[in-house]
């Protein structure tokens, strides 16, 4: 990426005010933070600040917003992160926080706020996530766009594996009646994004109803750690839903030495096996030509 002058709002006092639906593009890079201004212990592991920046963003009606990020180009594969929270701009003892999310990717995706109220001010920080330099996009929206956030699974618990076989299973709860499609989405760990898959419609029973229980197969080609997503959609717009998600952790193992073994013996007892066929067949050959001398 290339080096870019610090934004203004890098600084809690100049902050960018956002108006609904405006998408604004920015950048983390040669952003600093300044500490007066924030508190660790109310975010507590879900950020670690380091390139912030600030927004701020005044419902004119109550309601559900999104916050949607997308467009991420970043030095790493780690994207930003983001906290939404109220209180007097660098006062953090007035702060209460509403959100924190950390993408680890570069996906698109929203953020959902629920019971904003109308004329409150709503202070929006972004950091890259780790210490990462991103570029992005962001509006506030009555729409969303892209896939929900969401915390992934922690990777250190997957057991590695070397079946290649990737086999997915997920219900449809009741609650969801109207959705009419799931997409199934994969990421390796060192990938910038999640690439699709495949497109699933909503099944029909032979009463109407929908389908409760669906399944997918996939079957990895190269070692790595892959994060699965299942992502239910629904018709007019309506916020999709995360189903499901899960590591999984593909490796080759190395044939043991009992496998090898094993492998030796059937290649010596096929060889075994040809050596004694080339006997009988010269023995026959010989027993025939001392037949005809005679």
């Amino acid at each position: 990426m290339s080096t870019k002058a610090q934004v203004p709002n890098d600084d809690i006092e100049q902050r960018r005010v956002l108006r609904l639906n405006e998408q604004i593009t920015s950048t983390t890079t040669g952003c600093t933070v300044q500490w007066a201004c924030v508190d660790k212990q109310l975010t507590g592991k879900c950020i670690e600040y380091h390139n912030d920046q600030w927004f701020e963003f005044t419902p004119l009606v109550s309601g559900r917003y999104y916050v949607n990020i997308g467009g991420q180009q970043c030095r790493d594969t780690r994207g930003v992160q983001l906290v939404v929270l109220t209180g007097k701009p660098c006062q953090p003892a007035t702060y209460r926080v509403l959100s924190c999310t950390s993408l680890g990717s570069q996906d698109d995706v929203f953020v959902t706020l629920d019971s904003l109220q109308a004329g409150q001010p709503y202070l929006l920080e972004v950091d890259g996530y780790l210490k990462d330099f991103c570029q992005f996009a962001l509006a506030v929206s009555e729409r969303p766009q892209g896939r929900p956030a969401a915390d992934e699974p922690p990777l250190s618990s997957v057991a590695p594996t070397d079946a290649k076989v990737v086999q997915l299973h997920w219900t449809l709860p009741d609650s969801l009646g109207s959705v009419n499609r799931f997409r199934v989405v994969r990421r390796e760990a060192a990938q910038f994004r999640s690439q699709p898959l495949a497109t699933l419609e909503v099944g029909r029973t032979t009463y109407g109803t929908s389908d409760q229980s669906y399944s997918y197969t996939d079957t990895l080609t190269a070692p790595g750690r892959y994060l699965y997503q299942v992502v239910a959609e629904a018709p007019n717009n309506a916020p999709p839903t995360l189903l499901q998600q899960q590591w999984v952790a593909y490796v080759q193992r190395m044939p043991t030495s009992t496998s090898r073994q094993a492998t030796s013996r059937q290649r010596d007892s096929r060889t075994m096996v040809q050596w004694q066929r080339r006997q009988h067949q010269a023995r026959l050959k010989h027993l025939s030509t001392t037949g005809k001398r005679k």
